[in-house]
């Protein structure tokens, strides 16, 4: 009764809200229990806003609010920190829509041939000058399977000599509209029961080592948040969308060459159980492709999407020689989602205050964990950044957190974090000997079939495209709300 009562609440909301899903538990200190939307950087490199862009996989790649959408107002929440930047933009003015600060121009652009002096045995940036974003997918939106690259890389995996389980593909709608697949345990499907395996990455060895990261840019905004981090002698892991890099590949230099660590976020930022086999595989081999072609090195760690993932994702991604890192969340961390929830800022569904306050959750539980812990932070949005610079890493700095990339926090060298310069000895790729924690049968891809679901089908009903917004608007609404119904029963 509770849960019907919730989803009715939730549906009367947003209903005339356009908005993208996050199918992962939502920390209880966010009393907005909000979706979030997500604006696609354009080619020009200004992000774009506009209701008559498809609806693919059931995101919602540019989200703003509809005109006229009735938003009930997220709580605001009394604030105390140790510490502040002196040019923080106050948090009443840090709101939906706002443009608090103007960017930033990079410090430095690199050109062909610049050496990476944090690196050891990187090779020279390569010529970027002749990238065409015309040879690679579109914006923001899943790549299609049946093209020679995505063949190649599909009998790439089926020569790998992992085994893919056959576990079926996730509806659209989260955990209640998938309850074979929250049933069973041998999925180990995170986004419903937060289960990892030993094979994820989910904290740092270390007491009070935060492991520092940033999803889905580089944005306009990337800029701001390096230049800061850099002031500060502090290092991150970026997690890119693939999509994105190619938008602005000299952002993603500028972030490489200052030391910090580039990982993989997926070309389209899709949630990876809702899509085959086939498509996962051409979300990851775009993705680090375009990340080599920039960089002239190929990212060996993957953040999915709102960290959905479950066996079936994780084996193919051991095949493309790809590890999962999470975040600190459930029972790494007494329950608490070290997830600040600062994505949902831009939709005006949590409050500036709100991020703040879920953030002094995180950190007053750390103290309690036996590891260090990775946060969830976004460089997507402006408002993202303006706390991350002007709230967040402050309090860290104040409270004598050790903040690392992860790579660093693992107690690595950055030059394991990529394919060309890591140790083999040191920080082994996954191999498929010994890959038992990957339960299920295997399922054959067929690289000769364009599209082909193979064993994992999609099952009836499923959705790959929406077009339209009127119909994107029903669909999101639905996911969300009984999205949100799964994350509060299982929390």
């Amino acid at each position: 009764m509770l849960h019907i009562l919730v989803l009715l609440a939730l549906l009367a909301v947003v209903s005339h809200a356009q908005l993208h899903p996050r199918p992962r538990q939502v920390t209880a200190a966010a009393a907005a229990l909000s979706p979030s939307v997500s604006p696609a950087p354009s080619a020009s490199g200004i992000a774009t806003a506009s209701a008559s862009q498809p609806i693919v996989s059931g995101s919602v790649p540019n989200g703003t609010l509809a005109p006229n959408a009735s938003v009930v107002p997220p709580p605001t929440f009394p604030i105390t920190l140790l510490s502040t930047n002196p040019t923080a933009i106050p948090l009443p003015s840090i709101v939906p829509n706002a443009s608090t600060q103007a960017t930033v121009p990079l410090d430095t652009t690199y050109a062909a041939g610049a050496i990476p002096t944090g690196v050891p045995g990187a090779p020279p940036l390569p010529d970027i000058s002749t990238l065409n974003p015309a040879n690679y997918p579109p914006l923001d939106r899943p790549p299609p399977t049946d093209t020679a690259f995505v063949q190649q890389a599909i009998a790439q995996v089926n020569a790998s000599g992992f085994s893919i389980p056959s576990i079926p593909v996730n509806q659209l709608g989260g955990c209640p509209a998938n309850p074979a697949a929250v049933a069973d345990p041998n999925r180990c499907w995170w986004t419903c029961s937060q289960c990892t395996r030993s094979t994820d990455i989910i904290t740092c060895p270390d007491k009070m080592t935060w492991g520092s990261t940033f999803d889905d840019g580089p944005s306009p905004y990337t800029p701001n948040l390096v230049q800061y981090l850099d002031q500060q002698n502090i290092k991150t892991t970026f997690f890119v969308v693939g999509s994105r890099v190619i938008s602005r590949p000299d952002y993603l230099r500028s972030q490489y060459m200052g030391g910090h660590h580039i990982a993989a976020h997926t070309w389209s930022h899709t949630a990876l159980t809702t899509q085959t086999n086939e498509e996962i595989i051409a979300e990851f081999a775009w993705s680090k492709k375009v990340i080599k072609d920039v960089l002239g090195v190929t990212p060996i760690y993957i953040r999915p999407p709102y960290g959905d993932i479950d066996d079936r994702v994780r084996a193919i991604a051991a095949a493309m020689q790809l590890t999962i890192i999470i975040w600190t969340s459930g029972n790494a961390s007494n329950h608490i989602n070290y997830d600040t929830n600062d994505f949902n800022i831009d939709a005006g569904t949590v409050s500036a205050s709100g991020v703040i306050n879920n953030f002094t959750n995180i950190l007053n539980n750390a103290s309690t964990l036996q590891t260090g812990f990775i946060v969830l932070e976004h460089d997507l949005f402006q408002q993202s950044v303006d706390l991350a610079v002007g709230y967040t890493i402050p309090q860290a700095i104040a409270m004598k957190l050790t903040l690392k990339p992860v790579i660093n926090c693992l107690n690595k060298p950055l030059s394991d974090a990529y394919l060309e310069t890591n140790d083999n000895g040191t920080n082994p790729l996954p191999t498929a000997v010994g890959t038992s924690i990957i339960a299920g049968a295997a399922s054959t891809l067929s690289p000769g079939a364009p599209g082909s679901t193979s064993a994992s089908s999609r099952g009836n009903g499923a959705v790959q495209v929406r077009g339209g917004a009127g119909a994107g608007v029903v669909a999101a609404a639905q996911v969300f709300a009984l999205g949100v119904i799964g994350a509060v029963a299982a929390l």
